[in-house]
């Protein structure tokens, strides 16, 4: 009897199909039905009946009502796409340079690390549930604080930015510091998965490739922009993308979409959003991952 052999191509092809199988069930079950409503809902003028709802379909009237007609959606999406552009930057440079330093052999490394993860537990939906639920309080009693000393827990930014002219940098850098500086509490924490990913990859880094660039005469500056950037370079690909995507996930633009649903009951519209909002996204990974992948080092 003749056994059926596999090339390499089909057994890594089997292999890849293994692995989406279980987001691939989920979305076939669980997402596609949803997924087709919401077009529908988008078309359409949603009006409720005794025993469900009736379609009136309207064409595109609620995408140009959501675009021309509503007087916030298209601040607030222009808004959150900005502060995306100026949180990436901010997220990736504070891990890459953390991962770079827990990477470091010290006593405490195994605490350091999870101590910077902790952030994304805490920000878990669970957690949050808990906290609203009184189960528990993360942020303590507000009347143990100490106000005696006006002004003692803060910082002269004022100072900050003379410093910062004094060197010489624009003042456009200027602003962009202080702002990730006045910001420093949301980017930490979301920047816990980030660490993680860029962690793994500095860990995949051969030892033997630093050590033959000591021989070689190599400063740490070298080392890094030479070895440890280009190594590291298609997770930087992976995290911001998923920076994006998890800058979106919050946003106010969420927060709108909702409000227009189940506040207004105004279905239609809220579908209609919710698709330009996925067209934008969409539109910004397309644009950042083909930039990004004309520069990604691929070992």
């Amino acid at each position: 009897m003749r056994t059926l052999r596999l090339s390499l191509k089909s057994r890594r092809a089997l292999l890849g199909l293994a692995f989406i199988s279980p987001w691939l069930i989920g979305f076939i079950f669980l997402f596609a039905t949803p997924l087709l409503q919401s077009i529908r809902f988008s078309l359409s003028n949603l009006s409720v009946a005794p025993g469900g709802y009736v379609l009136d379909f309207v064409g595109l009237k609620n995408f140009k009502d959501a675009i021309l007609v509503d007087a916030t959606f298209n601040r607030i999406l222009v808004d959150s796409v900005g502060a995306m552009l100026l949180n990436v930057p901010m997220i990736l440079f504070f891990s890459l340079f953390t991962a770079t330093l827990l990477n470091q052999k010290f006593k405490g490394r195994t605490m350091a690390r999870a101590i910077f993860f902790l952030p994304v537990i805490l920000a878990s939906s669970a957690v949050a549930a808990a906290e609203s639920a009184g189960l528990i309080n993360l942020m303590g009693d507000i009347s143990a604080v100490d106000t005696s000393a006006e002004g003692g827990a803060s910082f002269n930014v004022v100072s900050i930015v003379r410093m910062l002219n004094d060197v010489g940098l624009p003042m456009a850098y200027v602003d962009y510091i202080v702002e990730a500086i006045m910001r420093i509490y949301d980017i930490v924490s979301s920047s816990g998965v980030q660490i993680l990913i860029f962690l793994a990859a500095l860990q995949s880094v051969p030892g033997s490739m630093y050590e033959v660039a000591k021989i070689e005469g190599a400063t740490a500056y070298e080392s890094f922009w030479k070895i440890t950037f280009p190594m590291v370079s298609p997770l930087i690909l992976t995290n911001v993308i998923y920076t994006i995507i998890d800058s979106f996930a919050g946003s106010p633009v969420t927060e709108a979409i909702y409000q227009t649903a189940f506040k207004t009951q105004n279905f239609g519209l809220s579908s209609a959003m919710s698709w330009l909002y996925t067209l934008v996204i969409g539109l910004v990974l397309v644009v950042v991952g083909w930039v990004l992948s004309r520069r990604v080092h691929y070992n």
